[in-house]
């Protein structure tokens, strides 16, 4: 089976295609045909050798991705699913070895995959599952009620956008950051005040919000400085594992910090087929930026690293 990979580490080039043995969906797993898959900063961080201590004792070659979308091509044993054999479907997937979204097929748990949003294509549908989820958790975790306030760092980012859409649909007041270029995007995706991106932040939410804001949804891994922006006994969502151990005590103020992984939500399939009704609703905007064949990959992760990119670069197979 053709999937792209890395059998070692290191920039975009490392990236190539790879024969690796066809997956078989077990008890409980699907099997998809992959039509599509997302290309994510944690792809690159994986590429890059970040992940090399989890791989070390795993054989390369290595194959990224964490969301898919294309066919279901098998039902495993009691998988317990009522999706039909050659149902569009997106799936969020975990990556470890071979086992990643940049491949012809993927097998999956039954609870990670559900039916791709109605009229969205398979590149459109693929933007969902790892992204949303990550801002449904991040949402979830700091339990706001409607008429809080939120802020929202990276607000024109994949996991940002999903955020600031989910937001608006919970009743949550919204400051979010953009560049001048950005900020029509951000205020139509639910921002209801927009402070300059790359200034200094949480003044500027400061700004916005004087008394600082309920909760802190940091996309841009801001880190410590962006806890400022967050009131005294607030809560700040942080990704990559931050948990405020380089604040002083008197920089703490009583802020709970909410490190988020979303492989804990990868299992959560009445929430990721929530997401798919709000995009079919109209609540959730699939952004796809730009869609490579998949052999491009290593030129999608530089332009991903880049910077800039507004929606998903997609791969497709």
């Amino acid at each position: 089976m053709r999937a792209i990979g890395v059998t070692g580490f290191g920039g975009p080039e490392v990236l190539q295609v790879v024969d690796v043995p066809e997956p078989v969906a077990g008890p409980g797993e699907l099997a998809i045909r992959v039509h599509a898959a997302t290309v994510n900063p944690t792809d690159t961080v994986l590429r890059s050798g970040g992940r090399a201590a989890r791989l070390k004792d795993v054989p390369p070659p290595y194959v990224p991705g964490m969301e898919a979308a294309g066919t279901l091509e098998h039902v495993g044993n009691g998988a317990g699913t009522d999706l039909g054999l050659g149902e569009r479907v997106m799936a969020i997937v975990q990556p470890l070895g071979v086992h990643g979204a940049y491949a012809e097929r993927v097998v999956v748990p039954a609870e990670s995959v559900v039916r791709s949003p109605a009229g969205s294509t398979d590149a459109q549908a693929a933007t969902l599952p790892m992204n949303g989820l990550s801002a449904r958790m991040a949402l979830d975790e700091l339990a706001l009620e409607p008429g809080q306030t939120l802020a929202v760092s990276g607000a024109a980012g994949a996991v940002g956008g999903y955020v600031l859409q989910l937001a608006r649909a919970a009743g949550l007041r919204v400051v979010a950051d953009a560049t001048p270029a950005d900020e029509a995007l951000v205020r139509a995706l639910g921002a209801d005040a927009v402070v300059r991106r790359g200034g200094d932040f949480a003044a500027q939410v400061r700004d916005a919000v004087p008394a600082g804001v309920d909760g802190l949804v940091d996309t841009a891994l801001l880190d410590g400085p962006a806890s400022a922006a967050v009131r005294d006994g607030g809560a700040m969502v942080t990704l990559r594992g931050y948990e405020g151990g380089d604040l002083s005590a008197a920089d703490h103020r009583g802020i709970t910090f909410l490190p988020i992984y979303v492989r804990n939500y990868a299992r959560q399939r009445a929430k990721l087929d929530a997401l798919r009704a709000q995009a079919e609703a109209g609540v959730l905007t699939l952004r796809v930026g730009r869609i490579y064949p998949a052999e491009q990959a290593p030129e999608a992760h530089r332009v991903l690293e880049a910077g800039g990119t507004r929606g998903r670069l997609v791969l497709e197979f």
